[in-house]
């Protein structure tokens, strides 16, 4: 019995299991596994992130437009972070109606640990598999989403995405 079979959270189903519920039950599994532990689409990781990516600053709406959430969304994020100390915002030189977000040396602390963190991760997540057999999972996985997309399960607007652009 593993430990995924063990869960006590987990519901019990009324019909046999199919490999196919199996499956979808994993990459749901794993999606948010993923989306949570990467710090999701805009989360605090997501930010720090992109602001270590350029050189610890950018203006707020370039940050915007590279997170791909909602103004509101990002503010909120933004206030978290000022309040944790990891950044700072000023009126931009430039264009005063346009706020300068930058890491403080805390703030690029973070980030730096939260890309090792994500490195390391990404280089121990597979490693339970030879190489071979991660060439194969990525090819079946390619398969299977290019398969939704051709059924157009992928690629039209989901109710989530409607309202991180609102």
């Amino acid at each position: 019995m593993t430990k995924r079979d063990a869960d006590p959270g987990r519901q019990p189903r009324d019909r046999a299991s199919t490999p196919e519920d199996e499956v979808l039950h994993d990459m749901g599994f794993f999606g948010h596994f993923l989306y949570w532990h990467a710090g999701g689409r805009g989360g605090k990781n997501v930010i720090l992130g992109r602001l270590l990516e350029h050189d610890g600053h950018l203006p707020q709406r370039e940050l915007l437009e590279r997170t791909h959430i909602s103004s509101a969304a990002l503010s909120e994020v933004l206030s978290k972070l000022e309040s944790e100390g990891l950044i700072t915002r000023t009126r931009s030189e430039a264009d005063r109606r346009q706020l300068e977000i930058v890491l403080t040396d805390e703030g690029a602390q973070t980030a730096r640990q939260m890309l090792a963190r994500k490195e390391a991760f990404e280089k121990d997540s597979l490693s339970v598999l030879t190489e071979d057999e991660k060439r194969e999972l990525r090819d079946l996985l390619k398969r299977v989403r290019d398969h939704w997309e051709t059924q157009g399960y992928v690629g039209g607007e989901t109710s989530c995405r409607n309202s991180s652009k609102a």
